[in-house]
Formats: C-alpha cells, sequence, structure tokens
C-alpha cells in the first residue's frame, strides 16, 4: 500500500491550478456527468430508504426528528464555515494553506457539536418535547465526524476528480438508509432515522480519506488563509441567512401545527427537494469550479452559464410538470396509503421544481467571482421575502405554507438572476431567451396530460384499472414524448434534443466509452 506523506502531500497533482485550462470543456462536462450520476443514483437509494421506513414508521416519527433538524441544519452549515467553496474559487493553493483550513474546519466540527448539544433543552422547551433532548445529542455526532472530510473533498471537487468525489456519496447513503431500515424493522422508532444521520458521516469521513491520498500536516501560520477565511465567513453569513428562508417554514409548522401536520409536510418537502438538490447542489461544485477559471474571459464565462442553464431547463420543466400531475400516485408509491395529505402539498411544491433549479444558479455566479458579499446581500433579501410569505400562509396550515414558497420563488427568480448576472455583464433577457420554449413546451405537456386525464373517461378508467406502477410508467412515456415534439415545434428543429444527447454522451467516462 502506497504510504501518505507530507512530500507525497504537496505533489502538484491536487495544487497545480493551471493543468486544466487546457482541456476546461471537457473537464466540466465529465464533472456535470460524475454529479449527476452520483446525484441520481443517491436520491434513488434515497428513495427506497423513504419508501420502506415510510411503511415501518409513523409521520409522528419524521415529524419529531424534523423538528431538531430544523435547526440542526443551520448548525451542519456552520460546521463547514464555508471553506469548501473557498477552496474551490481560491486562485492558488498549497499543502500548508489547505492543512491549516483542515485544522479550521475539525475545529469548527468540535465547536458546533459541543454548541448543539447544549442546545437541544433549549429546542425542547420550544416544541414542548423532552424527547428532543437526546435526539440533539446523538445527532450532533454527524457535526463531530463531518469536519474531517471537508477539505478533502474540496481537493476532489477542485480537480475535477468528481467521479470519486460521487463515490463517496453512494456507500454513506446505502450504509446509512441500511442502518435506519434494520434499526426500524426491530422497533426504534424515530432513532433508526437518527441513526442514518450519524452512519452516514462516518463512512463519508473513511471514503474520502480513502478516495483522496492528500493528508493533512500541521496548521501553520503566515499560510495567506486570510481572505479565505473571510471568503468562508461570507458564505457563513449567506447560509446562517438562507437557513431561515429555508427551513424556518418546519420551525413554524412544528410550532404552530404540531408534530403530525410537520411530519406530512416534511416528506412533501423532501419530495420535493430530493430531485432538486441532486441535480442543483453538485452542479453548484462543478459550475464553481469550472466558471471560477474562466473570471478573466467573460465571454467564454457567459457562453457556459447560458449553455448549462439551458440544459437544466430542458431537463428541469418537465419533471416539474410531471410531479405536479403525478404527486398522488408518486406519494401513494413511495410513501404509502397513509400519507395521503403529503401528495397535496407535494402536488404544489412541483409548480416549483423548474424555477427552483434555474434560481439556484444565482450562486454559481456569486460563488465562482468570489462576491459572497454580494450573496449575503442577496440572501438578507430572500430570506426576508420568504419569511413573510411564510406568516402569510401559515393560518392555512401546511399546504398553505407551501403555496407561499412556491409563490416567492416565481416573484424573485427574475431579481435574483439579474443582481447575481451583472458583475460579469450578462443580461437577464439572454436568460430568459434560451429557457421559455423549455418552460411553454413543460406547460403545455402537464396541461395536455392533465386534459385527457379529466376529459376522457375511458382513458381514465382504463388507467386507473392498471397497477400504480405500471400506471406512472405510461403517464412518463407520454410526457416524454408529448415534451420532445412540442420543443421540437416550437424550436423548429430537432437540435435542442441531438444537442442533450450529445452532451450525455460526452459525459460518460473515459473507460466506458472505450468498451
Amino acid at each position: 500500500m502506497k504510504k501518505f506523506n507530507s512530500k507525497f502531500s504537496q505533489k502538484d497533482e491536487y495544487f497545480d491550478s493551471d493543468k486544466f485550462k487546457s482541456k476546461l470543456r471537457t473537464h466540466a462536462i465529465k464533472g456535470a456527468g460524475a454529479t449527476l450520476l452520483s446525484g441520481f443514483s443517491t436520491f434513488f437509494f434515497q428513495t427506497i430508504g423513504v419508501v420502506i421506513l415510510a411503511r415501518l414508521l409513523n409521520p409522528e416519527d419524521f415529524g419529531l426528528v424534523a423538528m431538531v433538524t430544523s435547526i440542526y441544519l443551520f448548525f451542519r452549515v456552520l460546521r463547514g464555515f464555508g471553506l469548501l467553496d473557498a477552496t474551490l474559487q481560491e486562485k492558488e493553493i498549497n499543502h500548508k494553506k489547505i492543512s491549516t483550513l483542515f485544522w479550521v474546519n475539525v475545529f469548527f466540527g468540535i465547536l458546533t457539536t459541543l454548541i448543539f448539544i447544549a442546545v437541544g433543552p433549549i429546542i425542547s422547551w420550544f416544541y414542548k418535547e423532552p424527547r428532543i433532548t437526546s435526539i440533539a445529542m446523538i445527532i450532533s455526532l454527524d457535526l463531530f465526524f463531518g469536519g474531517f472530510a471537508t477539505q478533502h473533498r474540496a481537493l476532489l471537487k477542485r480537480n475535477f476528480q468528481f467521479y470519486k468525489d460521487a463515490v463517496i456519496d453512494i456507500p454513506a447513503t446505502i450504509i446509512g438508509f441500511g442502518t435506519a431500515i434494520l434499526l426500524a424493522w426491530y422497533g426504534w422508532g424515530y432513532w433508526a432515522i437518527v441513526s442514518r444521520w450519524v452512519v452516514y458521516a462516518m463512512v463519508e469521513v473513511i471514503a474520502a480519506w480513502t478516495f483522496c491520498p492528500w493528508r493533512p500536516g500541521l496548521p501553520a501560520f503566515g499560510t495567506g488563509i486570510m481572505p479565505m477565511i473571510k471568503f468562508g465567513m461570507n458564505m457563513i453569513g449567506n447560509f446562517s441567512i438562507g437557513y431561515f428562508s429555508s427551513y424556518f417554514d418546519k420551525v413554524l409548522i412544528g410550532w404552530r401545527h404540531g408534530s403530525l401536520s410537520l411530519g406530512y409536510y416534511d416528506r412533501a418537502y423532501y419530495l420535493f427537494m430530493a430531485p432538486t438538490q441532486r441535480m442543483s447542489i453538485p452542479l453548484i461544485h462543478v459550475s464553481v469550479t469550472t466558471l471560477s477559471k474562466l473570471r478573466e474571459e467573460p465571454e467564454k464565462y457567459r457562453r457556459y452559464y447560458l449553455n448549462a442553464v439551458s440544459t437544466i431547463a430542458f431537463i428541469g420543466f418537465p419533471i416539474s410538470a410531471m410531479l405536479v400531475i403525478m404527486s398522488n400516485d408518486i406519494t401513494l408509491l413511495l410513501l404509502g396509503p397513509k400519507w395521503g395529505k403529503t401528495a397535496d402539498i407535494f402536488s404544489v411544491f412541483g409548480f416549483a421544481i423548474g424555477i427552483q433549479l434555474i434560481y439556484s444558479t444565482f450562486a454559481w455566479f456569486h460563488i465562482s467571482l468570489g462576491k459572497s458579499d454580494r450573496l449575503m446581500r442577496w440572501s438578507i433579501i430572500e430570506s426576508t421575502f420568504s419569511t413573510i410569505s411564510y406568516f402569510l400562509g401559515l393560518p392555512f396550515g401546511a399546504i398553505g405554507v407551501a403555496i407561499a414558497y412556491t409563490a416567492s420563488r416565481y416573484i424573485l427568480i427574475g431579481p435574483c438572476l439579474w443582481y447575481a448576472a451583472k458583475p460579469i455583464n450578462l443580461k437577464l433577457r439572454s436568460i430568459i431567451s434560451v429557457i421559455w420554449r423549455y418552460y411553454l413546451s413543460a406547460l403545455c405537456m402537464g396541461l395536455f396530460l392533465w386534459y385527457i386525464l379529466n376529459s376522457f373517461t375511458l382513458t381514465s378508467n382504463i388507467l386507473f384499472e392498471l397497477n400504480i406502477f405500471t400506471r406512472l410508467v405510461l403517464m412518463i412515456i407520454f410526457c416524454i414524448l408529448t415534451y420532445i415534439i412540442i420543443v421540437i415545434t416550437l424550436f423548429k428543429s430537432t437540435k435542442p434534443i441531438t444537442q442533450f444527447i450529445s452532451l450525455g454522451l460526452e459525459m460518460v467516462p473515459n473507460v466506458l466509452q472505450k468498451k
């Protein structure tokens, strides 16, 4: 076995910032393929886990843990201190600099663990639920372990080793959910859900150190990390503010309507965010890594973004339309009959999936350009607007909050992208010009399917006599074919389809292509 020492750690393998410039497009496309493969693979295994756990546990179990995680996820953001993104966008790095950042991450992982344990009784008092104190104590172990993997994963992403990084998430997800299912089967209740977080973090650290051979040295002064720390602090400020717009809805529902309503809402939110996050979050790292290397070439920067957002729109908008129309069947298939109220909430979230995917690209600009201060300013605006909308929807229950969330994304997406793209001189109309046809195609597709299901009794009866899985497969095939026809009609060309297929083939790893 190869010995990994400090001499090896300082090789150019991880610290040469110029070696990817000659084939940047190829690395970016391969990286996008890797992150999407990882995202949808983990989504697949997560979905299986959720399907099984939803049948072994009660909505109240999920609601109880959601009471903790709605606060806990804020501390999870603090643990990283924004230093993963700081490493991705930094022009020049070296062994001493990354070693020092590693120990900063470890320190904040330990610090946030201790703080969250202390906060547990306060959360318990807020919800008037004594079980929360012990849940907070155990789940905080995820904070402790996570700090040991941040810089290893940052180095993999920075060096376009996204397939290695992808391998980290997949076993962590499988083992985490496998542990949860085993404990749920033996009657551990909500503790089964808690165990998934802790096991995932432990496996993540082991896998990150296995696939990234870099080993940290001792921390050192004078390594030039202060600009990165400042960048990280701005990112923490942004994430801290953004947390309230992302999770404050759950806090309000749990406080006002109790754990049962929160359980329904939490599972609907998961079904909404799981495919969204599995596309948007990994692509942030690929795009930031790529765009940060194009900062000095604005025309190439703008072209990369427009091509990327066009592809996201091509995929995201039809998914959004399909999930709205099929929300009842999807919820029944994945969660079972006792989750009927979740389907109504999920159908509302479905309207936001495509928009959310486009909306999330605003972070690409701010992070890749090193404009974390602008990112924080926008987060203040977004958080304020979203919080007000949550309060407006709260009297109408969980579905009212879901409507408020969806409406806020439609209202904010224009100003958000205009503000984010301004430093690179990319006009909002240029972004709209590459996505509007996909939105219209998906809208027409969804309305057409809805019309067929509600206007032709015979067709509806035939479909609903089929088993649920067959019915969903047939509707998905119908939607895809209809969408492709409408896209070709609006573009008056098959170019969007052939470009998408060509891009997909480019994403395939070289090893598979040779075979």
